[in-house]
């Protein structure tokens, strides 16, 4: 415990370290060697100031992950931030790096806060479904007013030092080291010459009138906030008592709230979603090569997907080459680009300078030998394996060895497009749908031959477009697809139910899906590659009322909103979907309609959802549950759900089963449950259990 915590006296000034790597999380055995320390120099009669530091690159970023979901441990980070606060003594917190959450709420509790510059400060609790639990709801509000406290705690956005400085947040930025900074301010108490009060005494620098600050209140709470969404309102509630209440009661109504928050449904979820994205950035073997150099990309085969990642790659300063076999692609492909990019001026997103620079960095190519000279290529040819395999091929034996090539493709074997490139161990393949922009979890597919270096390369890439990475498996192949294919089925299978597409996509609305299931295929089109190339397991075909409704879409050329009729109706109100009684008399011909409630169809889709994901799990396509959450989320399922699996937990997987079990007796393969249902029903377990630690 002693090791966590570097203590150390010099001329009535005590330093107390924090170094608990990575990044100080704020573990039980740092809390308590923290009090220990504190409670050290509080005896001493030499010590007259308190610095407390953190070793490593950064303060503090929050509590310790591994301790999420579990009975909090002695001492509570509440008790060590009101020791902190009642501290007989000045401190003086050294900040630097990522202050933020369980972070934050303990220099607040200093007398003082100095940082270095480039510190960046936050509240983040909210996206975890609960509010700041040790202080942070009092203590800040106090500190620079209620306004500026509900904004930081609200949105959970990090602020930099300088706002920091002007919200009276912190009380100097530091011209050069930090430590040395504060060492300076506390040998000048020591000396005399700056008093320096205690935290206790110190004076309340937010506005002073306490009418001002329940304006702001009362204003924050008229905004009002979704029903999914518990913490922002109960957040407000507590800055309110902040201002009403006297302290030691506002701490306790804060703990109260934060108690209740953190045992809802929500707050689950979204404790799930964070810990899956740290399992999945675990999918891909750590890195110890060194980053490589990532100056120029070739862009071969234009389309959606390639201007896509061509605007996105300019957009970060890198020079692109976009190969196209002929002038009319060219020039499709560079008009996608043009479009893009203005429609990012005009979204704020891009100075018309950067617009300009960006586009004297566009090269245009011909041949792949003209990729000749760049450090990455992406090859976003249509989904055809041997056009792919033919072009690979020639990137291949064009490149210098050791280039990468990464292919963009929704289902196609990586082995057979990595052995076609003739180097096996610089190519992977990447799951990447439009709009490129959007897009935030990238899946990768690789053949066993993959080496380190496109392994960092693919990591660069993925930090330069603000990309989270995930590699499925152990057996090959993506989620993606195939969760696409099974919503649809899903959605289907509601339609054959008797749920008109309306209906089916209103209800999955209101569970939190951005866009329907049909919405989204007139968004793409029927023609396009993702409703056209399904990705079933085996023994499960399309629902028959489905496939054939869709098939009288595309004979009827309603092929989605391009053309104005899809699914829905496009033509009034703007673009908004409307029913169409064409689609609903077709649908009527296939089946006899008949209520199904939104309860039903939402019902019917996750328990579909969460039975793919059991299979493959069993096929060896899926490494832990969360991982299909992930890809869930990145489709749209929505985070405060956690994913299908997640919500199947939430639901109960006892009567989800029971549910399959019924649907599955029509015959329909679709909802036969794979076997680890009952494996977990029978010991008491749930999808979560099956997780990585």
């Amino acid at each position: 415990m002693a090791d966590l915590v570097g203590y150390g006296c010099t001329a009535g000034v005590a330093t107390i370290v924090l170094d608990n790597p990575p990044v100080n999380a704020l573990g039980q055995a740092l809390r308590a060697a923290l009090l220990a320390a504190l409670a050290r120099a509080a005896a001493d009669p030499e010590v007259a100031v308190v610095i407390i530091a953190a070793a490593g690159r950064s303060w503090p970023v929050g509590a310790d992950i591994r301790e999420f979901g579990k009975p909090p441990l002695l001492p509570h980070l509440p008790a060590v931030c009101a020791a902190l606060a009642a501290f007989p003594k000045p401190v003086i917190a050294a900040l630097r790096g990522s202050v933020l959450g369980g972070g934050l709420e303990l220099a607040l509790a200093a007398s003082l806060r100095v940082a270095a510059t480039g510190t960046v400060f936050g509240l983040p609790e909210v996206t975890l479904g609960i509010l700041p639990g040790a202080g942070g709801t009092q203590r800040l509000p106090r500190l620079i007013g209620a306004a500026a406290a509900i904004e930081m705690m609200v949105t959970g956005a990090p602020v930099a030092a300088d706002k920091a400085l002007a919200l009276g947040l912190i009380d100097k930025i530091a011209a050069g080291d930090v430590v040395q900074t504060a060492a300076a301010l506390a040998k000048a108490h020591v000396d005399g010459r700056l008093p320096l009060p205690v935290a206790a005494v110190r004076p309340v620098q937010g506005p002073a009138d306490a009418s001002a600050n329940l304006v702001a209140v009362a204003a924050a709470r008229a905004l009002g906030h979704p029903p999914h969404d518990r913490a922002a309102p109960r957040i407000v509630d507590c800055v309110e008592a902040a201002f009403l209440l006297p302290p030691e009661e506002g701490f306790d109504f804060e703990r109260t709230a934060f108690g209740d928050l953190i045992a809802t449904a929500e707050a689950k979820a979204l404790r799930h979603a964070f810990l899956a994205e740290r399992r999945g950035a675990k999918s891909l073997p750590a890195g110890g090569d060194p980053a490589p150099k990532l100056s120029e990309v070739a862009v071969v085969g234009g389309g959606a997907i390639g201007a896509g990642l061509a605007t996105g790659l300019l957009s970060a300063g890198l020079t692109v080459m976009l190969i196209e076999a002929d002038e009319l692609a060219v020039s499709q492909t560079l008009s996608r680009v043009v479009r893009a990019q203005e429609a990012a001026v005009k979204r704020g997103d891009l100075s018309p300078k950067k617009h300009l620079d960006d586009w004297l960095n566009l090269k245009v190519g011909h041949s792949v030998s003209d990729a000749a000279g760049a450090d990455l290529v992406i090859e976003a040819l249509p989904e055809l394996l041997s056009l792919k395999a033919q072009v690979l091929a020639q990137i291949g034996a064009a490149l210098a060895p050791g280039v990468p090539i990464f292919s963009i493709t929704c289902g196609l074997d990586a082995a057979r497009l990595a052995i076609a490139s003739g180097r096996p161990e610089a190519h992977l393949c990447l799951y990447l749908t439009e709009p490129v922009r959007q897009v935030k979890l990238v899946e990768i597919a690789a053949g066993d031959g993959l080496g380190a270096p496109a392994l960092a390369m693919v990591r660069a890439l993925a930090k330069t477009l603000g990309w989270r990475l995930l590699r499925p498996g152990p057996q090959p192949g993506f989620l993606g697809k195939r969760l696409w294919t099974c919503l649809g089925d899903a959605a289907d299978r509601c339609l054959a139910a008797g749920a008109t597409p309306y209906q089916i996509d209103r209800a999955l609305r209101a569970y939190g899906l951005p866009m329907g299931p049909y919405e989204l295929r007139d968004l793409y089109g029927l023609d396009h590659v993702l409703p056209g190339q399904p990705i079933r397991r085996d023994g499960v075909a399309p629902a028959p009322e489905g496939q054939a409704l869709a098939d009288w879409l595309r004979v009827s050329g309603r092929l989605g909103r391009r053309s104005g009729q899809g699914y829905h109706h496009y033509q009034d109100v703007g673009h908004a979907a409307q029913s169409d009684d064409a689609v609903l008399a077709e649908a009527d011909r296939l089946r006899p309609p008949q209520r199904l409630p939104a309860e039903d169809i939402q019902r019917r889709v996750l328990a579909g959802l969460a039975n793919d994901g059991a299979w493959a799990l069993a096929e060896g396509r899926l490494r832990q549950p969360s991982d299909y959450d992930l890809v869930a989320m990145a489709q749209g399922f929505p985070r405060w759900r956690g994913g299908a699996m997640q919500a199947a937990d939430q639901a109960g997987l006892l009567g989800l089963r029971n549910d399959l079990t019924r649907w599955a007796a029509t015959g329909d393969g679709f909802w036969q449950p794979a076997p680890l249902w009952d494996d977990l029903i029978r010991n008491g377990r749930s999808f979560a259990d099956l997780n990585q630690s």
